[in-house]
């Protein structure tokens, strides 16, 4: 299945029990509100598919895996509701992925921003290659990495996450995030990130499935009241989102990017 939006697609496919779900944005790979809710509903999809042994998470490209947000819906949010709903699309994600019984390994080939971060550290497993640089922006945007934060701060600790979310505007290197805890793994090149995915995820998917939900529990434990608390945090950025500094912020995002 392939959702099209503006060039932009979700595509998901199945082999041997090796479910592939793929997001592609021509703006960085951004996630646009389409894109989170089609990105959400087939990783549900999977989840509950008894046939599905574990999920990859990966998106097209070699520079970038996910820039966050969409700028342009960003800009065209006027209402609290409107920016409940478009913040709303990355609880569902992360949620989506927390309640899957499979283990969902991320594959991170380029650049994380914001949600993009928040993809990484909500899978259970991440292999990297160099070049995986992090950043955390929000702060600079005018508003928090208040959706993502659980996800990265559960991974990461209070203190890196705290780092990421206060300096906005530094990337931090791939190593740093591997030694942090984001990436479980980093390989020098493509080739070497991608044949570890396989060795893994062909692992994976002759294991007990009984024994990989035993473990999901145990991993996310803790976590059964992020329903409510994402929606919360979703509702804390949709009101910072109307700001005058955060509208400014993006007219001139929005501006230098036409140059």
């Amino acid at each position: 299945m392939i959702e099209q939006v503006k060039e932009g697609y979700v595509k998901m496919e199945t082999e041997h029990g090796i479910v592939t779900i793929e997001f592609h944005h021509p703006q960085s790979n951004s996630l646009p509100g389409k894109l989170l809710d089609t990105l959400a509903k087939d990783i549900h999809a999977a989840s509950i598919n008894t046939e599905t042994k574990v999920i990859i998470i990966r998106s097209t490209g070699d520079k970038v895996f996910c820039s966050g947000a969409s700028f342009d819906e960003l800009a065209a949010i006027k209402t609290q509701e409107e920016g409940l709903k478009f913040f709303s699309g990355f609880a569902n994600v992360i949620n989506a992925m927390r309640k899957a019984p499979q283990l969902i390994i991320a594959r991170i080939q380029g650049k994380c921003v914001g949600g993009g971060v928040g993809l990484a550290a909500a899978a259970d497993y991440a292999i990297a290659c160099e070049g995986a640089e992090v950043k955390l922006s929000e702060l600079a945007v005018g508003i928090g990495p208040f959706v993502v934060g659980p996800a990265v701060e559960r991974k990461l600790g209070l203190s890196a996450f705290s780092q990421l979310a206060i300096d906005a505007n530094l990337w931090r290197p791939a190593d740093w995030a591997r030694r942090k805890g984001l990436f479980a793994e980093l390989h020098n090149d493509v080739e070497g990130m991608d044949d570890s995915i396989a060795r893994l995820s062909n692992t994976l998917s002759r294991s007990s499935p009984d024994a990989v939900k035993e473990l999901k529990k145990i991993f996310w434990k803790g976590t059964e009241h992020w329903d409510d608390l994402l929606r919360e945090r979703a509702a804390i950025s949709g009101r910072l989102i109307l700001s005058d500094y955060s509208k400014n912020f993006i007219a001139k995002f929005k501006e230098k990017q036409q140059k």
